[in-house]
C-alpha cells in the first residue's frame, strides 16, 4: 500500500475507484462505458441532476443560487470572473495569501481595476492577513480558502460589505461551512471533489444577473446556466467521478469526514511541534492548513535520511512545491489516519542522532 500524500492529482476514495472502475466497463448495468454514452442521453442527465441535488444537500441551499460544471481548473476561472462579473473601472478586492491569489490578481488586470486589500507576501506568504480596510464600492472580495503551496488555511472566513467569492479547490467538502456567507464559490476537482477535467461553480443569482458584458457564449456563466452545464460537450468522465464523490461524501457524512481531517492535522502537527529535525513554514498555529501541512528538514543530513526513510515505507508525494521547497504532506479527506501515523513514525526515525 502506497501512502499518497501528492497535492493534486490526489488520493481517492476506493469506494468511488471502484465505482468509477466499474462504470467505465459497463455504467449501471446498461452494455455501455460511461465514456461512450451520449452527454445528451439520459444516464448523463441522471448524473447531472443528481449531483446538482446532493450539492443542495450538502451545502444547504435552494433557489438563490446556480451550480454548474464548467470545463477547465481555478486557472480558467481566474479570468472567467473578472469576465463576467467587471467592466472597466469596476474595483475588485483581493487578500494575497500566495501563487493562486496572484494569478486571479493578475487575470483581474485584464478587465478591471483589482484592489490588494491585504498580503503576506513580505513574509514568504508565512500567515492569512487577519486585519485590513474593505473599500466601498468593490463588486466583490476575491480569498483562496487554501494554499495548497505555502499550506496555509482560512479557518474562520471574513465577514465583507462586498459579495465573498473563494477559491476552495483544495478544501471544498472537508469540513461544513455557511454557503450563504459567500457570493460565489468556485473549486476545480482533482483533490476532494472528482477527477481533474472540470470545476465547480456555486453563483448567487444577484450576482448571476450582474454579468453585463457581451461575451462569447463559451465564456459566459449565464450561457452555461441557462444550458445546465450542457452548452458544449462537457468533460462527461470527471462529472461522474465528481457524482461518485459526492455520493460518498453524503454517505460518510460533514461530520465524520471533519474529524478525521481534525484528527490526521492534530497528529501531524503535534509530531511536527516536537521533533527536532523539522520546523514548520506557517508561523501562526491558527493559520495552518489541515489539507496541506508544510515543513522543512534542519538540514541536509536530516532530509537526506527523511527522503530515504519515505523511499522505503511507501510515502509518495511529500515532496514540496517546486516554488516553495521543503516537504508537503497532503492529508485530504481520503488519506486515512493510519497513513499520517506511518508519517509521523518516519520523521521520529529521521530525528534520530539529533
Amino acid at each position: 500500500m502506497k501512502h499518497n500524500f501528492t497535492a493534486g492529482p490526489a488520493i481517492f476514495p476506493l469506494e468511488v475507484l471502484e465505482e468509477l472502475a466499474g462504470g467505465i466497463l459497463d455504467f449501471e448495468g446498461g452494455g455501455l462505458s460511461i465514456l461512450e454514452v451520449s452527454h445528451r442521453g439520459k444516464e448523463f442527465k441522471k448524473i447531472l441532476d443528481e449531483s446538482l441535488a446532493l450539492l443542495q444537500d450538502l451545502l444547504g441551499y435552494k433557489d438563490e443560487y446556480e451550480a454548474v460544471f464548467l470545463y477547465g481548473g481555478a486557472t480558467v476561472m481566474f479570468s472567467l470572473l473578472p469576465m463576467n462579473l467587471l467592466l472597466p473601472g469596476d474595483k475588485a478586492g483581493f487578500i494575497n495569501t500566495g501563487v493562486w491569489s496572484q494569478k486571479a490578481i493578475k487575470a483581474a488586470t485584464y478587465y478591471a481595476d483589482p484592489v490588494i486589500l491585504a498580503s503576506s507576501e513580505e513574509d514568504g506568504f508565512s500567515y492569512i492577513p487577519q486585519e485590513y480596510a474593505e473599500p466601498d464600492g468593490l463588486r466583490y472580495l476575491h480569498i483562496t480558502s487554501n494554499n495548497t503551496i505555502y499550506g496555509s488555511q482560512y479557518h474562520h472566513y471574513p465577514h465583507t460589505k462586498a459579495p465573498l467569492i473563494a477559491d476552495m479547490s483544495s478544501d471544498i467538502f472537508s469540513r461544513r461551512f455557511n454557503l450563504h456567507q459567500f457570493g460565489a464559490i468556485y473549486a476545480a476537482a482533482q483533490k476532494n471533489l472528482g477527477p481533474s477535467g472540470t470545476t465547480l461553480l456555486i453563483l448567487r443569482k444577484d450576482l448571476l444577473a450582474q454579468c453585463r458584458r457581451d461575451l462569447p457564449e463559451i465564456f459566459s456563466f449565464q450561457k452555461h446556466i441557462e444550458n445546465g452545464s450542457l452548452l458544449n460537450t462537457p468533460p462527461v468522465f470527471s462529472i461522474y467521478g465528481c457524482y461518485a464523490t459526492l455520493k460518498w461524501i453524503k454517505r460518510t457524512g460533514f461530520d465524520q469526514i471533519e474529524a478525521a481531517n481534525e484528527a490526521k492535522a492534530r497528529l501531524f502537527y503535534a509530531e511536527l511541534d516536537s521533533n527536532p529535525a523539522f520546523k514548520g513554514v506557517i508561523k501562526e498555529s491558527r493559520d495552518r492548513s489541515r489539507m496541506n501541512a508544510t515543513f522543512r528538514a534542519v538540514n541536509q543530513e536530516v532530509a537526506a535520511r527523511f527522503d530515504t526513510l519515505c523511499a522505503h515505507n511507501d510515502i509518495v508525494g511529500i515532496k514540496g512545491h517546486r516554488l516553495a521547497g521543503g516537504y508537503r504532506a497532503s492529508m485530504y479527506n481520503a488519506l486515512p489516519l493510519s497513513s499520517v501515523r506511518i508519517l509521523t513514525e518516519v520523521m521520529r526515525e529521521a530525528a534520530n542522532g539529533l
